[in-house]
């Protein structure tokens, strides 16, 4: 049974809403948030959130000459959440490929954050031709067959309590959970804004579209080649930018990331996981240094 909705937390999700537009791709509807008239800069979540995590860094890339584009991967977000569908990172890869053709972009800048690193590098390495630039953000399984999940992505893998922690978990834990885990200044957000991303989360299926992706974390040696080999081979710029506080995806991963995409140094932030809310102004500024000078 979906549970109401606080009001403060429907108004935020409906300003959300507003302020994109519903697209289909390879058979799936899903939600875009787009704005400003130049080069394509195509921003990629992971879990446990949706393009809402971009909502402030996509009108801070238009006011600086770049269209920002933010959407949701099925199973989250605003998009459907199909009971047939491959949720695995390849399967977002490959659904990745269809959004971008839907949108009817050509050649794009691609930044991506938590594991829409490993699914948004994949599509990257298939289709080296229509990469300008790559920006990686916390990245988590750049190295798949070395990754190991963070505490707090285990309970989502454990058949009988993955459910259990996903809705017995009250608002105000999920919030202190997330501030915690995820912001370097708490005051960044509103607790409606909080409660947004457990609702987007949750939506209409109960989360049980996220519990298959999060089950779906492909951590082999054929990806982990995949991935390696791929990237090593790319003609196209790369930067770091890390929120250096992160508890789950730290500067061990920084340094992993690193060694993957054969890159020496990093812009860090003092941020933790979600730079993307406290952090959005130096992010999106970092973000168009890199990407405008090459069109």
């Amino acid at each position: 049974m979906i549970s109401p909705v606080r009001a403060d937390v429907a108004e935020v999700i409906s300003i959300h809403s507003a302020a994109g537009r519903r697209f289909e791709a390879g058979g799936v509807r899903s939600f875009v948030r787009e704005q400003g008239a130049g080069p394509a800069v195509v921003l990629l979540h992971g879990v446990p959130a949706s393009c809402f995590l971009y909502r402030k860094v996509v009108p801070r890339l238009a006011d600086q000459g770049l269209r920002g584009i933010a959407f949701d991967f099925p199973g989250l977000g605003l998009a459907d959440r199909p009971e047939r569908f491959d949720y695995s990172w390849s399967g977002l890869a490959r659904w990745l490929g269809e959004a971008i053709d839907a949108l009817e972009l050509d050649r794009i800048h691609l930044v991506v954050h938590d594991i829409g690193a490993p699914i948004g590098c994949e599509w990257a390495v298939r289709n080296p031709d229509r990469m300008l630039s790559l920006t990686v953000l916390n990245a988590a399984g750049l190295s798949p067959a070395t990754f190991r999940r963070p505490w707090s992505m285990q309970p989502f893998v454990i058949p009988g309590i993955r459910q259990l922690w996903l809705h017995a978990t009250p608002n105000p834990v999920f919030a202190f959970l997330f501030r915690s885990q995820g912001l370097g200044d708490r005051r960044a957000m509103t607790t409606a804004e909080v409660y947004a991303y457990r609702e987007l989360l949750l939506r209409t299926d109960g989360g049980r579209a996220f519990q298959k992706i999060m089950r779906g974390f492909e951590l082999t040696e054929e990806k982990d080649r995949l991935l390696a080999e791929g990237l090593a081979e790319r003609r196209y710029p790369v930067r770091l930018i890390w929120g250096k506080d992160d508890p789950a995806l730290g500067l061990d991963h920084l340094e992993r990331a690193k060694r993957v995409l054969g890159v020496d140094d990093a812009l860090l932030l003092p941020a933790k996981h979600f730079l993307q809310e406290d952090q959005f102004i130096p992010l999106a500024d970092a973000i168009a240094d890199h990407v405008a000078p090459l069109g």
